[in-house]
């Protein structure tokens, strides 16, 4: 009896360990299945699909995607290239190996060309978004970013930033980070918490872009940090397929980006693109929103006629979207609406209006909410 008992305590030791072998086993394949499945379409920063500097009209699309699919994209940061300087010995001058150095970067300072007179950004795309015509507006969520090397640059120059006279040299400052804690090494006792976001996103306007530098309608070179992980930007759609692009990643950025560049770095964002029927020809400027706060754009060369641009973006999206008299929404744009200055240092200068939704008794849960 005792070596029956024996007997039947060993199979059944043997039945609970295959049966946790098939569900640790079918898990891990569930898991990885998943993990898989949350990007539809990856974007690679080859020099195939990367521009430098502009946004030519008549570019075949490098991607196309349908409306709700995700879509993760490579990018390049522009610094390290543009410096006069073989990239190499940039990065190496401020303690960068060259193993640590992107080799897309390197292809693409050999082998793209940047037109005279362009911007400085090498921009991925253009991703084509299937159903999106003229008129549309296209809604990009931002799911999450993805840091590809753990440092970035903060250049700025003689004539750069709102003190253009402070320097009287280039200023390239390499900063590392420390992506456990999630914090810019900036100097000795000093960490700035990290907060990555896509410094330029744009739809090709019609006349494309010569220079990728100035913001617009079609968004641009917005360097609006509000545009971090759970928010989502609206742009005007002008050609088929939106055509959207991206670059310019930033690791963290103050409002203003006062000197001229954030902490220029490289990142893989991962979107969703949404389609909005017959809703961008009527908009004059990007907006966007997060969990908290709507937000609306007023751009021009002039700071004063920004601002006056984005007060008047708010009346007219509190008047469309909430109902307000003109008068009302100018009023409600006075008391509880904060201006802010987003960028300072592109030609055309962006100031953006922070709506706060806690105003609205009213509530809509926004998609990243929890």
């Amino acid at each position: 009896n005792q070596k029956n008992y024996e007997e039947i305590f060993m199979q059944l030791m043997k039945f609970c360990f295959l049966a946790s072998l098939s569900f640790t086993l079918s898990h891990s394949a569930f898991s990885q299945t998943t993990s898989k499945s949350k990007v539809d379409v990856h974007v690679k920063s080859t020099t195939e699909n990367v521009t430098w500097g502009y946004l030519p009209v008549g570019r075949l699309p490098i991607a196309k995607v349908k409306s709700g699919q995700i879509v993760s994209v490579d990018t390049l940061t522009h610094q390290g290239i543009i410096n006069g300087i073989d990239p190499v010995k940039f990065y190496e001058n401020g303690g960068v190996t060259q193993k640590e150095i992107l080799p897309e970067l390197l292809e693409v300072f050999n082998k793209v060309t940047r037109p005279k007179d362009s911007g400085a950004h090498v921009m991925t795309g253009p991703i084509y978004v299937e159903g999106a015509e003229p008129g549309d507006m296209l809604e990009v969520r931002m799911i999450d970013f993805k840091f590809r090397v753990p440092y970035g640059v903060n250049n700025s120059n003689k004539g750069s930033g709102v003190v253009p006279e402070l320097h009287q040299k280039a200023y390239p400052k390499i900063i590392r980070f420390d992506l456990k804690r999630n914090v810019a090494l900036f100097s000795p006792g000093v960490e700035i918490p990290l907060v990555p976001f896509m410094g330029t996103m744009a739809l090709l306007p019609s006349d494309g872009l010569n220079s990728t530098r100035p913001p617009g309608t079609y968004g641009g070179n917005m360097d609006m940090n509000r545009l971090t992980k759970g928010s989502s930007l609206y742009l005007p759609v002008v050609f088929e397929g939106g055509l959207f692009y991206t670059g310019d990643a930033h690791a963290v950025q103050g409002d203003g980006e006062v000197n001229g560049t954030a902490i220029e770095t490289s990142l893989t964002p991962t979107f969703q693109f949404i389609i909005h029927k017959n809703k961008g020809s009527v908009m004059k400027w990007p907006r966007a929103e997060d969990a908290k706060n709507y937000y609306v754009m007023g751009m021009d060369k002039d700071l004063n006629i920004a601002l006056k641009e984005a007060v008047s973006e708010t009346i007219n999206f509190l008047k469309a979207e909430k109902g307000m008299s003109a008068e009302d929404a100018y009023a409600f744009s006075s008391i509880a609406v904060n201006y802010i200055v987003g960028e300072a240092v592109d030609d055309v200068l962006m100031v953006y209006g922070e709506i706060p939704k806690k105003s609205f008794l009213a509530k809509t849960k926004f998609w990243s909410q929890k």
